[in-house]
């Protein structure tokens, strides 16, 4: 019987929140088992950039990543919030290591290519090193991962935390019984966008399919569902979608997506 291991993706709204994060923190370093965290930082890279004189570029929700950029979301994420996140979890006894996906060759990605939009230096993963993430968690290390990958040539690349931690959740699942958890400001994917406590409790893949087609799931929560399904149908066990109190064992008002 394999070994339950949880990979937890915590969104920019959460780190923001000073209060959210220490509580975040805290439920996930009592989650019992084998985990492991990845997180953004879109939000702090936002302003540090504006502060710098650097215009930010969005498409589509989206992040278009020039070299001024990159410099700015590599500080961000693999230094001021990835250091902060992993001092917080030694704080209350989780032993963490930071890593981005250059780290232990264990993210490689390529470059978007060119169509409608150039994206720049934004990256779409090709592989993960189960082996070398499997070494670290059976050692008692925590991994915390930033969203941040490589080419394999010397070449850091934005990628998408949703889609770092879809991937490891894939990529762990050979070894591992894999749960997939999305930690954001929402309790769970809403019924009614005005209405906070109207959460779909569960979601398979008619539900689905029923609530695209009533235009019900929208927007942001597009990519995000879509990488939820990517992720069942590559054998990860479970996926849910939930607030910070979702980790706690208590709570049930949370959104668990199934095949």
């Amino acid at each position: 019987m394999k070994q339950k291991l949880s990979i937890v993706k915590i969104g920019g709204n959460v780190i923001e929140n000073q209060v959210g994060l220490e509580q975040f923190l805290l439920n996930f370093s009592k989650l019992e088992g084998l985990k492991i965290l990845v997180h953004g930082g879109g939000k702090l890279a936002t302003k540090l950039a504006a502060q710098l004189g650097i215009e930010s570029q969005m498409s589509n929700g989206r992040r278009i990543t020039d070299a001024k950029s990159l410099e700015i979301i590599t500080m961000v994420y693999g230094g001021l919030t990835n250091k902060n996140i992993v001092a917080k979890l030694q704080a209350l006894g989780t032993n963490a290591l930071g890593l981005s996906g250059a780290d232990g060759n264990t993210i490689k990605a390529h470059k978007r290519p060119i169509k409608e939009i150039d994206f720049g230096f934004v990256g779409d993963i090709d592989s993960i090193d189960s082996n070398f993430l499997d070494t670290l968690i059976n050692t008692g290390i925590t991994p915390v991962f930033c969203a941040i990958s490589h080419d394999g040539k010397g070449q850091l690349l934005n990628t998408n935390a949703d889609t770092i931690a879809s991937e490891i959740a894939i990529g762990m699942s050979a070894l591992f019984e894999t749960t997939l958890y999305y930690c954001f400001e929402k309790k769970g994917v809403l019924k009614e966008v005005e209405d906070e406590n109207s959460v779909i409790q569960h979601i398979n893949t008619k539900t689905y399919s029923d609530l695209l087609k009533t235009k019900a799931i929208a927007d942001g929560m597009l990519p995000k569902m879509e990488n939820c399904f990517h992720a069942l149908n590559n054998h990860v066990g479970k996926v849910c979608i939930g607030d910070i109190s979702m980790l706690q064992p208590q709570t049930s008002l949370f959104t668990t997506i199934t095949l």
